[in-house]
């Protein structure tokens, strides 16, 4: 499989100024496999330590923080040799062993000339709380589930990727209908590695969903194992609303749906946990739609959506059939899951991601993508109706330079409003940054 963050991977093994690698994530999106992966590619060796395995003893080896004795004892503890520049050293679900996640901070200090990377499914917890995470002495990056561009490759459909990223309008077109059976079984299968591999291997939704259901238990688990205990009950109500809530017309988050007259303050560090968990995508409310969004961020208005698309799918109990063998997906469910999986498509691009309302109105924008010195406005719609009245008010009140709206109809673009096919929003996106970013070396080089 291939996954495109292996090409970040290799940037940060080469940056002259370079820190220790902290790669976060939800659990089981595939951290473990893309740092071997890394490893095998891009090292002589790598040395794995799996830090929740024999606890007791790798405690030890983090008492003393300087980097020799840690590299030495890590030598002892796999019987491997490491050596700066040709060994990759990964900790695995670190926030087992706090003091060895604090140990990057001498990493980087002292010992600059060693790869080291850790990874967990609950960084992301620590990282709020401010506990144990050597600031400002680490690099960081994210992995997400597979996107839909990483799912093609996975089924061998690279042909399809290349027109895809080339943005061919003849051959799309041609290919369209393709894409749209092909976008079907992403909106069940999702970006979960193991649910992708099960498909590969075994061409059954059957199995896959049994996939699906495992990992949605293994995250209920992971509630009562890790969180705090006043909030284990909590946080599992507020993840299980999350399809009510998409369900209605204002996907807004509301606590009364979780539970009959809840608050805010009964609910919202539940909210938080499972943010920083990973598992939940937040989207803010912008009051004004104007540059920079973050400064008009509405903190008590947001909607939440599933990390995946595919575990969406399963938590509703939406059969293969209802998916596959026809265009519901697209067209019930209030567009939650065209919602989802936009949002899901345009994660780990770095681009402020907020949505639109105006007060005491039933206009809304789905989504507000600043861009560049743009804000587009997004309306994440599904099926073959080209008119929305709350993106052309929109339009018309705000004067954008580029909307966009998706549909199952072909690429269209048209005064400024762009009709987008729903799987092509992120090879679309990610075309423009190149763009941007090309049109910025090159200014650099004429300003030399």
């Amino acid at each position: 499989m291939q996954r495109y963050l292996i090409g970040q991977l290799a940037l940060w093994k080469d940056k002259p100024d370079r820190k220790p690698l902290i790669l976060n994530g939800a659990r089981q999106v595939g951290k473990t496999w893309i740092l071997h992966e890394f490893g095998k590619t891009y090292f002589k060796n790598t040395v794995y330590v799996y830090c929740d395995d024999k606890k007791e003893d790798l405690v030890h080896i983090f008492d003393n923080l300087s980097p020799s004795h840690i590299v030495q004892a890590l030598e002892t503890y796999t019987n491997s040799r490491i050596v700066a520049g040709e060994t990759l050293i990964v900790l695995d679900e670190v926030q087992e062993i706090p003091r060895a996640l604090t140990c990057l901070k001498y990493f980087c200090e002292q010992a600059p000339e060693y790869h080291i990377a850790v990874a967990g499914s609950l960084l992301g917890l620590m990282l709020h709380e401010g506990t144990s995470f050597p600031v400002g002495k680490v690099d960081m990056m994210q992995l997400y589930p597979f996107t839909f561009i990483e799912f093609l490759l996975a089924l061998g459909k690279e042909q399809l990727v290349d027109a895809l990223q080339a943005e061919n309008e003849p051959i799309l077109s041609a290919l369209h209908p393709t894409l749209i059976e092909l976008l079907k079984q992403y909106f069940f299968i999702g970006g979960m590695p193991e649910a992708i591999s099960k498909y590969v291997e075994t061409q059954s939704y059957i199995s896959v969903r049994r996939v699906q259901e495992a990992i949605l238990k293994s995250y209920l688990s992971d509630f009562s194992k890790h969180a705090p205990k006043e909030q284990i009950e909590r946080i599992s109500m507020v993840y299980r609303s999350i399809p009510a809530q998409l369900s209605k017309e204002n996907k807004k988050f509301t606590y009364g749906v979780v539970k009959e007259g809840a608050r805010a303050k009964d609910f919202e560090i539940a909210v938080q946990w499972l943010i920083d968990a990973g598992l939940v995508l937040p989207v803010s409310r912008v009051t004004k739609p104007q540059m920079p969004l973050k400064f008009y961020e509405d903190f008590i208005a947001y909607k939440l959506y599933l990390s995946d698309v595919g575990l969406l799918g399963a938590m509703n109990g939406v059969s293969p059939r209802a998916m596959l063998l026809s265009d519901k997906v697209f067209t019930e469910y209030k567009g939650a899951f065209v919602e989802n999986y936009v949002l899901q498509s345009l994660q780990g691009l770095d681009l402020p991601i907020f949505y639109y309302s105006k007060p005491q109105s039933t206009q809304e924008v789905d989504f507000l993508v600043q861009f560049d010195d743009m804000i587009i406005p997004i309306e994440a719609k599904s099926g073959t109706n080209l008119r929305s009245q709350s993106l052309n008010a929109y339009r018309k009140e705000q004067s954008p330079q580029l909307a966009i709206k998706t549909s199952l109809l072909p690429f269209k673009q048209n005064e400024g409003l762009i009709n987008m096919p729903i799987y092509r929003v992120r090879t679309w996106f990610e075309n423009q940054i190149k763009k941007s970013q090309a049109e910025l070396e090159e200014l650099n080089i004429n300003n030399l």
